[in-house]
């Protein structure tokens, strides 16, 4: 991930805030402001290791109970403004039970776009300073579920913004960041990390990619090809794992065509 020490960052959605105090140690940046979804209470009884009162110690503002889906949080931030915002492997907290699941009318790969749209949008209206580079960024893993939200393509779909690209995340950047599974206090397997960029502004400040799959010549909402011949293209639009993503977009389509 390439972060600037002169630029003002907001951390969404931060577990046990190790990575938004490995930003404050280690790049020392013009401002962060420090958010989680749980409250104090929560955290200090879910997380036996947390950076909440490393945080404070360095005068860094933590927001509790921020609520990334929700208006009223981003308008807690008074009126700050930022030149980055970042949610790192964002991913929506399990069903109390199984009734609950039954009941929701959204599958989970929708919800868990959802959470990532409502992201975006929010903290592209109200989070980022126009007179700066307006990045909202997302890291997330390159494995199911993560890699089912075709985040490059429709995530966005509506937004003035654009996707940018993307580059590798190395944890090895930020030594006192631990990922937690959401909800446990444990750290997650280590997988192979993607950060991926939107703005809308073209940006030369940052070097990034975007994949081959994104190609015509592939199909990027399954992620492979390239097909050689029109036979193999067909054969995979019929295979099960093309229908199922099929099935996830369609969902995702069906929910933006309703009132926001």
């Amino acid at each position: 991930m390439q972060l600037k020490s002169n630029w003002r960052i907001l951390t969404v959605g931060d577990g046990d805030l190790s990575f938004s105090y490995s930003i404050k140690k280690y790049l020392n940046p013009k401002l962060i402001v420090a958010s989680i979804y749980d409250s104090e209470v929560e955290l200090r009884a879910k997380y036996q290791n947390h950076a909440l009162d490393k945080l404070r110690n360095t005068d860094t503002q933590v927001l509790t109970e921020f609520d990334a889906t929700n208006s009223a949080s981003w308008a807690r931030l008074a009126g700050q403004t930022f030149d980055i915002v970042i949610f790192q492997f964002p991913l929506i907290p399990a069903f109390s039970s199984h009734e609950a699941f039954k009941q929701s009318a959204l599958s989970i790969n929708t919800l868990n776009r959802r959470l990532l749209r409502h992201f975006l949008n929010y903290s592209q209206s109200v989070a980022l300073d126009a007179t700066g580079p307006m990045l909202s960024v997302i890291t997330s893993k390159d494995v199911k579920p993560y890699c089912e939200w075709n985040l490059e393509e429709t995530l966005h779909q509506g937004l003035n913004i654009d996707y940018l690209g993307q580059t590798e995340f190395d944890i090895s950047q930020f030594p006192e960041y631990k990922i937690r599974n959401v909800d446990r206090d444990k750290h997650v397997k280590d997988t192979r990390g993607i950060s991926y960029f939107w703005s809308p502004k073209p940006l030369d400040c940052l070097t990034l990619a975007k994949p081959d799959y994104l190609k015509p010549s592939h199909c990027s909402m399954c992620r492979v090809g390239p097909f050689l011949t029109e036979q193999d293209r067909q054969a995979h639009l019929n295979s099960k794992k093309h229908k199922q993503m099929s099935k996830h977009e369609d969902a995702w389509q069906t929910f933006l065509k309703l009132p926001q």
